[in-house]
């Protein structure tokens, strides 16, 4: 158990999805406004549904939830409240920047455009960030938009994506289903956002192995990895009465290492999901560790806050009292995340300054 208090030190989230950041009462009363019907009428059970639902170990299960929270997420009213409370509940938990991916193609089943959607939901990162500023607080945010790598938008959305990067994009994502959906199929769409030298993250390694990693790389000119943890596969350890005396890492992670890609892991997610599976079932089996010692660049993250019932605070509290690291440790997780960040080079400096001050100031 951390001998500091982790909701107070200053964080970033690079891996959170808007459409997994709902606020189970809000489901009910959007719900309630369009008349949809829930799988449980109040706040409570429907968390506990959310919570239930999502621990399946499987990904296509767990993907299945979003059925719901995207259903209350067509309208620019509610686009709005539910980017604005996202910020809310981010800096609730010591956030001081948050990149918020989300699908705007999943969200056009009232009339709204694609880029009305970003806009609505940029009206309410706006709001929420004035919020907390009221409130005496810090918070910067921005949008990861996100194609659905099953379908065959990744161009039309890689193009809204630069088309708002003035107007709080900052980066672009693919995600959904990853086993046979390589990145390659969204070539065009990578090769667009590079001649616009606009930055890329990609879903890989979190339900597919070596294969995917390394076509997020060399199609997607991926600059982070979304969970990333299966690059472990790419790793050989050899051993001799139980002691590690060798690792020798294969041409995929050997990159992925030396170049300091990031490694956007989400520790309680990667279990539900099944990510993990070929290791174990418990966060003691999570790569997360053995990355961390061999110098990958990790970083902590939620994925989905609702349905792993989770925040940011949560999955240090985890790591911390699985591997026992100290201040020092979350504080080089911190500065991974900040120097990954999809900002300009002086913003990242600032963050990383504001964590070394709130580190430095709970050490005391």
């Amino acid at each position: 158990m951390a001998n500091f208090d982790i909701r107070s030190l200053p964080k970033i989230s690079l891996h959170d999805h808007l459409d997994g950041g709902l606020r189970p009462q809000s489901i009910v009363e959007m719900a309630s406004e369009i008349g949809l019907a829930l799988p449980a009428d109040n706040a409570k059970d429907l968390r506990k549904w959310f919570e239930k639902s999502a621990d399946s170990g499987s990904l296509v299960e767990y993907l299945k939830t979003f059925d719901v929270t995207t259903a209350v997420m067509q309208t620019r009213e509610h686009l709005t409240r539910v980017a604005r409370e996202f910020v809310l509940d981010l800096a609730n938990d010591g956030v001081i920047y948050g990149e918020i991916r989300w699908a705007p193609e999943q969200h056009l089943t009232r009339g709204l455009t694609l880029d009305e959607t970003v806009e609505a939901v940029q009206d309410g990162l706006e709001e929420g960030m004035e919020l907390v500023e009221q409130q005496g607080g810090y918070i910067r945010t921005g949008q990861l938009v996100t194609a659905m790598r099953h379908a065959d938008r990744g161009l039309e959305i890689a193009e809204l994506a630069v088309r708002h990067r003035n107007n709080g994009v900052v980066g672009f994502d693919i995600a959904g289903a990853e086993q046979g959906f390589l990145p390659s199929r969204h070539k065009v769409a990578f090769d667009y956002l590079a001649s616009e030298l606009f930055p890329v993250t990609v879903h890989a390694g979190e339900a597919d192995g070596i294969e995917s990693i390394k076509d997020a790389i060399v199609s997607g000119r991926a600059l982070r990895l979304g969970h990333g943890v299966r690059i472990v596969e790419d790793i050989m350890f050899s051993r001799t009465d139980g002691e590690t005396d060798l690792v020798v890492l294969g041409p995929v992670a050997e990159w992925v290492h030396d170049r300091g890609i990031v490694l956007e892991t989400s520790p309680s997610s990667n279990l539900q999901t099944g990510a993990i599976s070929l290791l174990g079932e418990t966060m003691a089996d999570h790569p997360f560790d053995i990355l961390y010692d061999l110098g990958f660049k990790v970083t902590v993250n939620t994925d989905n806050r609702l349905m792993s019932g989770t925040s940011l605070t949560r999955e240090m509290e985890l790591l911390v009292d699985t591997f026992g690291y100290g201040l020092e440790d979350l504080e080089i997780f911190q500065i991974n995340a900040a120097e990954g960040a999809f900002q300009a080079i002086d913003d990242r400096e600032e963050l990383i300054e504001m964590i070394s001050e709130g580190f430095n100031e709970a050490g005391r």
